[in-house]
């Protein structure tokens, strides 16, 4: 497509060592990647808020920040961008063996596990494996690595028979993390005990095909709105945050909780 030409045209022009931007032609993969990160989480926020137009321009910022990493890649003769793109889509076309080379399935969670089985053979074939955790990558969010792990591990049947089972879990790493507590104990096995907890959840949550750390952003939205609406109340009244006391923020607090269930 010609814009997607234009876009590739503006990139090497912004890379040229003799004409192009001085920033954009100082940069590298890792002096990027936090601005990678910080385009990706804009477009979850503008998915969230519901506005196509700031949907559209941040999956545009997005899609820059693709070139760039490919331009970069190509200046090295690693790859282009075209080589990306045709990679892609291989990639797409073998994991989708129902649509591309007429396997029949049932439903979508055969889907699923067809992409997991597919997903397994290459990291074999490519990294030259047999364990089946080695590529998920430590660095990333440790809520989205706890979901990789589970969902790896559950493709080869190390998974929980029903919710049920892991609820008792959560119960007993939440008694466990009394004891550590009541006991005193040192802070790093409270911080152990503690991250048992939040790794039992995260598999609660994958069992219900919730995305946690989407239910955990859904959460602190909440929070926002129910603390603005106690803060908003206290100005209302002239008075502020620091001379009020707990007892009357927990009753603002439940009236915000009242007013948005009505």
């Amino acid at each position: 497509m010609k814009e997607m030409e234009k876009l590739l045209w503006i990139m090497k022009s912004l890379r040229d060592p003799e004409t192009g931007c001085p920033w954009d032609r100082e940069q590298s993969m890792d002096s990027i990647r936090g601005y990678t990160l910080e385009e990706a989480y804009e477009v979850v926020d503008a998915i969230e808020r519901g506005s196509m137009e700031d949907i559209r321009d941040e999956l545009g910022d997005l899609l820059f920040h693709i070139i760039f990493y490919s331009e970069m890649a190509n200046e090295q003769g690693a790859f282009d961008f075209r080589e990306l793109v045709d990679k892609a889509g291989t990639k797409l076309e073998r994991r989708h063996p129902h649509v591309f080379a007429g396997m029949e399935v049932e439903n979508s969670e055969q889907v699923k596990q067809i992409w997991e089985q597919n997903k397994q053979k290459e990291r074999q074939q490519e990294a030259g494996t047999s364990l089946l955790l080695d590529d998920i990558s430590a660095h990333q969010p440790a809520m989205l690595r706890a979901l990789k792990l589970q969902k790896r591990a559950a493709s080869v049947g190390f998974d929980w028979d029903n919710s049920a089972d892991i609820i008792g879990k959560i119960e007993e790493e939440l008694h466990e993390l009394k004891e550590s507590i009541q006991e005193n104990d040192n802070p790093e096995h409270i911080a152990e005990e503690l991250g048992d907890l939040m790794f039992c959840c995260v598999n609660l949550a994958r069992h219900f095909h919730i995305d946690p750390e989407l239910a955990l952003r859904q959460t602190n939205n909440k929070f926002v709105e129910r603390f603005n609406y106690i803060e908003s109340t206290l100005k209302q009244d002239n008075k502020s945050l620091d001379e009020t006391g707990l007892e009357e923020m927990d009753r603002l607090w439940n009236e915000a909780k009242t007013k948005k269930n009505a």
